[in-house]
């Protein structure tokens, strides 16, 4: 039965999820929402169980929530030998020798963009340089042309919109599709012409690789295409923003990252467990599931809480702390389907571009750490979150004391 008294459409909810997890975890850990019939489960291990349980909970929401907009089948909604043979040749693009390249590719993009902000001593890291940086980067490693940033990150907010909204009025649903088709219309003729053509860059990789025989359609190609700009443009900017805040509202921890970048990895770790970019995963429960707590009825849709396992008790000591030092949470396996946070999901279908995700937060956070000397909150400035299924800092107003010799080096 719902709960009256507590709906996560609220806008309470929306105000400050992470205040509410407790009490979904022990009051209402199978949590019913009339209004979306959907059920959404909070506590770890139930979450790690719908996640990785793939005959009694699959990814066929994802035909309704994600394919209009993908423009095809994306690598979630895949299974047995199609879903080994396409996954192999999307790791193979962000893995190896194509991830080394990609560093340098990461490293390039965030020095350009920060190049005009560095002398200012002040910068909106979500606005003026994470989202801008995201898609940039990815359209480089692409091999699409970066100077596209803007008309691209218009189209990808369309599709973002659409996978990430629990509804949708009909006029937002049409902009939303008309997004995703004029992106479909600019991807065609790349993939054409990389399969006459190939190069060194993933779009290629993508359309002229085989993997036991199996080839990709170039509807294939354009679903795989826009499924790595929304995963890896969606959650960078967000970690970056995120990373950041935490460390400046934790000062002794942020000197220690600056005295010591070995510590990063375990900063960014603490960062994706602490508030997770996606904060949703859905799932369609095949057949009736029994919970303790609740019960899941045959056919309907699941909303695994990524937020509120991600600060489970039962998983991590002292969750609602940001500790990058904790013992719990496991730094070298975090970015492997070993993590022991659920912030790339997990099981079959975690994120593939776990790795590249790593490369990009830590080389663009390892470069901005020594050049923003005494980084603060703006005075005056107020946070703010936004999002139910993915979920990042409106914005972020930092001021800086820019170091002189690196203004030098990026003027």
């Amino acid at each position: 039965m719902p709960d009256p008294r507590f709906s996560v459409l609220s806008e309470d909810f929306a105000a400050a999820p992470h205040r509410y997890f407790a009490r979904l975890r022990e009051q209402s850990p199978v949590h019913y929402e009339p209004a979306v019939d959907s059920w959404f489960v909070s506590r770890y291990p139930d979450v790690r169980r719908v996640l990785t349980d793939h005959e009694a909970f699959t990814t066929e929401t994802l035909q309704v929530r994600a394919e209009p907009v993908m423009r095809g089948p994306v690598l979630a909604q895949m299974t047995g030998a199609e879903h080994t043979a396409k996954r192999k040749i999307v790791v193979r693009g962000f893995t190896g020798q194509a991830l080394q390249d990609q560093t340098h590719v990461i490293r390039a993009n965030a020095a350009e963009v920060l190049a005009p902000l560095l002398s200012q001593g002040r910068m909106d890291l979500v606005n003026d340089f994470g989202k801008p940086f995201a898609v940039r980067v990815t359209l480089d490693v692409l091999g699409l042309d970066k100077e596209d940033w803007r008309q691209v990150s218009a189209w990808l907010a369309g599709v973002g919109e659409f996978i990430t909204s629990i509804a949708l009025t009909p006029e937002r649903r049409r902009h939303c599709m008309d997004c995703a088709l004029g992106l479909e219309a600019y991807l065609v003729p790349v993939i054409e012409q990389r399969r006459r053509h190939p190069g060194e860059d993933l779009i290629s990789l993508l359309s002229t690789t085989e993997f036991d025989s199996v080839a990709m359609s170039t509807r294939e190609v354009t679903a795989l295409i826009i499924n790595v700009l929304v995963a890896a443009v969606e959650p960078a900017d967000k970690t970056l923003g995120l990373l950041f805040k935490h460390l400046i509202d934790h000062p002794e921890q942020l000197a220690q990252v600056q005295r010591d970048p070995a510590l990063l990895s375990a900063a960014i770790a603490e960062t994706l467990r602490y508030t997770p970019p996606v904060q949703l995963i859905p799932r369609l429960a095949e057949q009736e599931a029994v919970f303790d707590g609740g019960v899941v009825p045959a056919g309907a849709t699941v909303f695994c809480m990524i937020g509120a396992a991600n600060r489970d008790p039962e998983a991590f000591t002292a969750p609602d702390a940001f500790d990058i030092h904790r013992q719990d949470l496991g730094t070298a396996r975090s970015f492997t389907a070993a993590a022991q946070h659920l912030a790339f999901g997990t099981g079959l279908h975690q994120c593939v571009g776990a790795a590249f995700a790593r490369a990009e937060i830590e080389t663009v956070a390892a470069l901005l750490l020594p050049l923003l000397d005494r980084v603060r909150h703006r005075p005056g400035s107020e946070y703010r979150e936004s999002g139910l299924y993915t979920r990042g800092p409106v914005a972020l107003p930092l001021d800086f004391t820019p170091a002189p010799d690196a203004v030098a080096a990026h003027s």
